[in-house]
């Protein structure tokens, strides 16, 4: 079954195009990554909700690879200023149980 991550991101009033235009001209290391299956950047429809990026996953394994490789550590080497961001959110991880996609089991 599939691996998904959610990174949940409290983005600061001001700030929300520059951090969609970060995603947006992203290098795309992500989409290498052996065991990678797909990324969303969800925005936040209500007050006070954080950004969601969810990754999914192959595996927890393949997950796992990629927080160690140096392609992650290149995706990440440029943050977002300090002031940009809120308190709280996190990462979440889930293995998916059941699901189905455009009709059919998964």
């Amino acid at each position: 079954m599939s691996y998904i991550v959610n990174n949940r991101i409290h983005v600061n009033p001001g700030f929300e195009d520059e951090f969609e235009a970060r995603f947006r001209a992203r290098a795309g290391e992500i989409d290498k990554q052996p065991g990678f299956v797909a990324m969303r950047v969800l925005r936040p429809q209500g007050n006070q909700a954080p950004y969601v990026v969810e990754t999914e996953w192959e595996s927890q394994d393949a997950f796992r690879a990629w927080v160690g490789s140096d392609d992650f550590k290149r995706a990440h080497a440029n943050p977002l200023p300090a002031e940009a961001t809120a308190e709280g959110g996190g990462l979440e991880q889930f293995e998916v149980v059941e699901g189905t996609v455009a009709g059919s089991y998964r």
